[in-house]
């Protein structure tokens, strides 16, 4: 109870990789394997996973970039009514990264590194077929954490990046992905770098109370 407790805890979105440090396949393996294990409607395991590694990985971060600096989304898939969630969590990160508000340079440069993985040498793609619904994407979910927490007990660090989805047509030209599946997020995979300050950030999480109703009478 304890240790896992303390994984929960220790598990960060890390937003800077060591570059040159591959991860080792066998410890990818054995994550995913545990990932499996998560839950599903009737079994139907609806997560599809593509994995891409050095020179297949450079290439989609080339397309990626090639297609961010062109022009960011203007959609950040988050409703008006929760934009100041995302503008909160946006001045923790960018503030322990050290950059101003106005320093719309910088935060640009910042917020390109997304579709580079962060620099991480392992790049996910998490899809789902397209006949499934949100049932199932509930499953897709249960394995992502699923994933994060055995790479975190292997020394690994990830960040699940609903960004990298933002240019669907890039990722299924360079990856090959099918039509019928339906792009969900990205995943970076690699081992944190220790230098990076925003990869010790602790992020606030909302009290138990806060999310949750108990109905007793």
């Amino acid at each position: 109870m304890t240790e896992f407790g303390a994984l929960v805890r220790e598990r960060r979105s890390v937003r800077m990789f060591l570059r040159d440090k591959p991860v080792p396949r066998e410890l990818l393996d054995e994550a995913l394997a545990l990932a499996m294990r998560a839950p599903s409607n009737s079994n139907i395991q609806p997560w599809r996973v593509f994995i891409t590694s050095g020179a297949r990985r450079d290439r989609l971060v080339a397309a990626l970039l090639e297609a961010a600096s062109a022009g960011f989304p203007e959609s950040t898939g988050v409703p008006e009514s929760f934009l100041p969630l995302r503008r909160e969590l946006g001045a923790l990160v960018y503030g322990a990264m050290g950059i101003a508000r106005s320093d719309t340079e910088a935060r640009r440069q910042a917020r390109l590194r997304n579709w580079e993985f962060f620099g991480a040498p392992v790049g996910g793609v998490v899809c789902m077929h397209r006949d499934l619904g949100l049932v199932d994407s509930l499953g897709v979910g249960m394995f992502l954490q699923t994933l994060v927490l055995a790479l975190t007990e292997r020394g690994l660090g990830a960040c699940v990046q609903v960004s990298i989805a933002e240019y669907p047509e890039v990722l299924r030209a360079q990856l090959e992905i099918p039509d019928e599946l339906t792009i969900l997020c990205g995943l970076s995979i690699g081992y944190p770098d220790p230098a990076f300050p925003a990869n010790g950030l602790a992020v606030p999480r909302n009290p138990v109370e806060a999310n949750v109703v108990f109905l007793e009478r």
